[in-house]
């Protein structure tokens, strides 16, 4: 696929992304959607990827929904299908759609958000697991403000993120709010002159790419994530446990040890395309029922 509203360059071993409809403020459409949905296949499918860097062109990171249709943005009319029994199933949210295979990613993300996050250009950073702002950066979630609410299965994530007192404060005053107030309360991890922002997000990721197991990251990351929705710490033992059962017997173990013993850089083998245990997904992924 060639894109349209998406750049991207690979560098030892770092995908940098780039939302880039600048003069829209790099506004989401659902070619948008449709373009990040396949770049991520290729992200999970490609070796040489390690980690994704996402950020914006210009001087937005993403301004939300694109909003040129004017008052009929948002309405789908007759779409949808209809189920058994009459019933209108209502067309699936294209934020959602997107935020669910952020979540299922194998490789871990990073935002780098430069500018303007607001509606889905925030809510889509939710699932990325490491979120740094330009002091330039605004947010908002604003739905309430635009007779709408939370999207991009933003429910869910954003009080993970940042605790349900915060979470309804900002969803429901649909206010928008700087760096700093995001920092506070930990939707983002760090703060930075915007001339500094891509250059921390690549050290961050090099550290990654240069230093760690492509395979101990992709399972960590979904361990990590599926266990925020786990109902007890057993949960996380059981899976914890095969996880190392697995891992201890393979090259990336033994390596890794040995060079700490050694002294020196580890050199990993292990692939995510073919090195992933059998028993890997772990979890049964739910079905969509409108």
């Amino acid at each position: 696929m060639i894109y349209e509203t998406l750049l991207t360059d690979l560098s030892a071993g770092v995908m940098t992304v780039t939302l880039n409809r600048p003069e829209k403020l790099n506004a989401f459409t659902v070619g948008m959607m449709t373009e990040w949905m396949d770049l991520l296949d290729r992200v999970d499918a490609d070796d040489e990827v390690r980690v994704v860097i996402v950020t914006g062109a210009g001087r937005g990171f993403c301004a939300g929904a694109d909003l040129s249709s004017g008052g009929e943005t948002f309405d789908t009319g007759a779409a949808g299908k209809v189920a058994a029994g009459g019933k209108r199933v209502a067309p699936r949210d294209g934020g959602g759609l997107l935020t669910l295979r952020i979540y299922e990613c194998k490789k871990p993300i990073i935002a780098a958000v430069n500018g303007a996050a607001v509606g889905v250009g925030v809510t889509q950073t939710l699932p990325m697991d490491i979120r740094l702002a330009s002091e330039n950066a605004r947010f908002g979630f604003v739905f309430a403000r635009r007779g709408l609410a939370p999207e991009a299965a933003s429910s869910w994530f954003l009080p993970r993120v940042v605790g349900i007192s915060k979470a309804m404060e900002w969803v429901a005053t649909g206010r928008v709010f700087g760096a700093e107030e995001a920092l506070a309360a930990g939707l983002v991890s760090e703060v930075l002159p915007p001339d500094d922002l891509l250059g921390r997000a690549q050290e961050l990721a090099g550290e990654i790419a240069s230093n760690t197991s492509a395979v101990s990251v992709a399972l960590s990351r979904q361990m990590l994530w599926k266990m925020l929705g786990a109902q007890h710490p057993m949960e996380a033992h059981r899976v914890d446990s095969q996880v190392i059962d697995f891992m201890g017997s393979r090259a990336d173990a033994r390596e890794g040890v040995e060079s700490f013993l050694e002294k020196r850089p580890a050199q990993f083998s292990m692939k995510v395309s073919k090195d992933m245990p059998d028993f890997f997904p772990w979890w049964e992924e739910p079905e969509y029922e409108g």
